[in-house]
């Protein structure tokens, strides 16, 4: 048996600065890439062993792609000799000591000479923990893989029942949150609706599911332009989504969700995706955090200290542009990594540091197939066929590792022919807690 307390993080001593990371999200991956340990020695610390495409996640919740299709191995990804001084831990960190300079993990605590921070975001329930304790989140492939499964296993369910309220309830899927997560969930789900899901349960009236999508603010897409939203909002209509816009969930209890006013959805299934919370280390004093992130200067420092620094999601750069902080998606956090390897460079060899200055790229949403929304630099807003294409091919360059691009793109060209979508596989099924009737029922199915 392994003992745990035999373990250690097994880091060689150096002369160089030691850099540690903490999370392999786009900024510390972008940081580890420039920096190419000549001038440092480089940790990483994260809790899994692969960097993940997010954005794509949902198309593995609706078996669309498979999970290593937007996953790179973070030991793939830095195993040349460029990186002879990385070193990567598989390993949760508990905390940080800044008297001591140090990172404190469950195995044991390594000394640092400059920190960064890029933990990225959490869900955040805002409080409700019943929501929380009985949704569904996206934020990892294990969320998307618990999703993929739930999914599956109400229409199997739905398939075997005869009470046709219990068969609603199955049918029903509520998605909270109408930003870009929440709104291209809700299309996959209205493709396999139309397409996929009629072949593969020929005695089910499919015209009967609900799919639901709920906002709290008066438009879908908050964070992009009201010219994106509008058309956002037409093709959702199109496909066939009730919106619930300016409401909020009260509760839900597994089985129905109860929405602030009084309406009620039986359902068995509420995907979360409402919002986020920044994933904090434990050890930063309270005024170097706000609102749930970490204060930074322009130069990514954490508020107070000089050997700190936090990346992308997690860190709260005020300016007079973005007096609420950089957009939550992957470019601020890119371009933070790449600017913070140059500045660490800078900081040794005693040159000024360069401030962060974000270039906005634009943003995009796809709403299904032909349907897709851009909002580009110089005020430019696409919908449609090029809106379409243009996300296609964005989410494909930002993708880590050839193969992942070629595997991406294959099975995009291949559903866009067959109306296929994907191997819907039930590799583990899945039981949420609390949920009594389907544990007997699975309990029922692997009695040998």
């Amino acid at each position: 048996m392994l003992e745990v307390d035999k373990l250690s993080l097994n880091i060689p001593p150096t002369t160089k600065p030691r850099v540690v990371i903490i999370g392999g999200g786009f900024g510390g991956i972008n940081l580890a890439k420039k920096l190419k340990c000549r001038d440092f020695q480089v940790v990483l610390f994260d809790k899994q062993n692969y960097h993940g495409f997010w954005p794509l996640l949902y198309q593995v919740a609706t078996a669309g792609l498979e999970p290593d299709a937007i996953a790179e191995p973070l030991r793939k990804m830095f195993g040349s000799d460029d990186f002879e001084d990385f070193h990567f831990r598989l390993v949760r960190v508990t905390g940080i000591n800044t008297a001591q300079k140090t990172v404190s993990t469950l195995i044991g605590d390594l000394a640092y000479d400059y920190l960064v921070i890029g933990t990225g975001t959490k869900p955040n329930y805002f409080g409700n923990e019943q929501v929380k304790k009985y949704s569904f989140p996206l934020k990892q492939i294990p969320d998307a893989l618990n999703l993929r499964s739930q999914m599956l296993q109400c229409f199997e369910q739905a398939n075997m029942t005869t009470d046709p309220e219990i068969r609603q309830s199955l049918l029903n899927f509520v998605i909270v949150g109408g930003g870009p997560t929440g709104v291209e969930l809700a299309g996959a789900l209205a493709e396999m609706r139309k397409y996929v899901l009629p072949t593969d349960y020929p005695g089910l009236d499919f015209s009967t599911m609900n799919i639901y999508l709920v906002e709290g603010l008066d438009r879908v897409l908050p964070p992009m332009s009201p010219e994106a939203s509008k058309k956002t909002h037409s093709y959702l209509q199109e496909l066939g989504i009730i919106m619930k816009l300016n409401t909020l969930v009260e509760s839900y209890d597994g089985s129905i969700a109860t929405f602030k006013g009084g309406e009620q959805v039986r359902t068995h299934t509420l995907i979360w995706a409402a919002g986020v919370a920044g994933a904090l280390v434990d050890g930063l004093p309270p005024e170097s955090l706000e609102r749930g992130r970490i204060l930074v200067n322009p130069y990514n420092q954490v508020l107070g200290f000089n050997d700190i620094f936090a990346i992308g999601d997690i860190a709260f750069m005020k300016t007079d542009e973005y007096p609420r902080g950089h957009p939550g998606v992957a470019q601020p956090a890119i371009q933070q990594g790449k600017l913070l390897a140059k500045n660490l460079k800078n900081i040794i060899s005693n040159q000024p540091l360069e401030p962060f200055k974000y270039f906005d790229k634009g943003s995009l949403a796809i709403i299904g197939r032909n349907r897709a929304v851009a909002d580009l630099p110089k005020n430019i807003h696409l919908g449609g066929f090029f809106a379409w294409v243009a996300w296609l091919f964005v989410h494909i360059a930002y993708l880590i590792g050839f193969r992942n691009k070629l595997v991406v793109l294959s099975n995009w060209i291949y559903h866009f022919f067959t109306y296929e979508r994907g191997t819907r596989l039930i590799i583990r099924p899945f039981v949420r807690k609390g949920d009594i009737a389907r544990q007997k029922f699975m309990n029922k199915y692997n009695e040998e």
